[in-house]
């Protein structure tokens, strides 16, 4: 079931394209490798690119399984070191920042790592940045939207991520978007996957959390259907919030940014602040 879903998705919303180059961000976990798994098993020839975040064990696990795994089904795999990159790792930025600023954990990272991502798989030539995300990710994701009033949070929404086209912006997809978590746990353990089950030590969005609990509550047909009429309206909404709206670069490391400094710098800069 969940290999023609992701067939059917690919297909329905033309997220691959025959001259595409297909990275798929891996994070180790069961998403993001099964994500990996079903696009090479499509006949895709996609690439693999990690960030070693360096939070303990956890990140260690992480990249071993990954290693593991791309090595078995011999897909080419990047690793993306953040010291390398920053110096130091995820953790030690963390908490540098969190001295100044009263920031959850969840932010800092995703900030970072969406911004290195972006940024490598250009320099590798990708075309397409496929997420894990799946439907219980979508659905939790629309109603704190909602709850937040985060009208910029819908340019994440959908399949097929972003408003504007754009050089420097690798475009995000979601083969998984219709795939129930559990299903995606149930398959990637069927097929015995090398991946964690357990969320990282540093996870912090309670408010996420809550959303969860009562969605899980409400059970799979409440996820769809959150999921189905957000997509009748998503392109109402992006045109109604985002008329004219042009992407920039930023000032200080030159990559997309909604704003004169991009928000990965604005968190680089407050470590620097004297």
């Amino acid at each position: 079931m969940i290999e023609k879903q992701v067939k059917d998705t690919i297909k329905k919303y033309h997220l691959i394209g025959k001259n595409d180059k297909v990275f798929v961000a891996c994070s180790g976990g069961k998403d993001s490798t099964t994500a990996l798994y079903l696009l090479k098993k499509l006949g895709y020839r996609p690439e693999a690119l990690t960030i070693n975040l360096e939070i303990g064990e956890w990140s260690k696990r992480n990249l071993e399984n990954i290693k593991e795994f791309c090595e078995k089904e011999k897909i080419p795999l990047h690793v993306v070191e953040m010291k390398n990159e920053f110096g130091f790792s995820m953790c030690y930025i963390r908490s540098l920042i969190q001295k100044r600023a009263k920031l959850k954990n969840c932010t800092i990272c995703g900030t970072i790592k969406r911004w290195l991502m972006n940024k490598k798989a250009r320099e590798l030539g990708a075309t397409k940045l496929v997420t894990g995300h799946n439907l219980d990710d979508e659905a939790e994701t629309t109603l704190m939207n909602f709850f937040k009033n985060n009208a910029n949070g819908f340019t994440t929404m959908g399949p097929k991520t972003g408003i504007i086209d754009d050089s420097k912006f690798v475009q995000r997809i979601k083969p998984l978007y219709f795939c129930l978590n559990k299903d995606v746990t149930a398959y990637s353990k069927k097929m015995k996957f090398p991946v964690l089950y357990e969320k990282c030590p540093c996870s912090s969005d309670s408010f996420r959390r809550s959303i969860r609990n009562e969605l899980d509550k409400m059970g799979p047909k409440a996820k769809r259907n959150i999921v189905n009429n957000l997509l009748k309206i998503l392109p109402d909404i992006k045109k109604s919030y985002f008329p004219n709206r042009k992407l920039r670069y930023c000032s200080v490391c030159g990559e997309p940014s909604r704003n004169e400094v991009c928000k990965a710098c604005s968190l680089i800069n407050i470590i620097k602040e004297k």
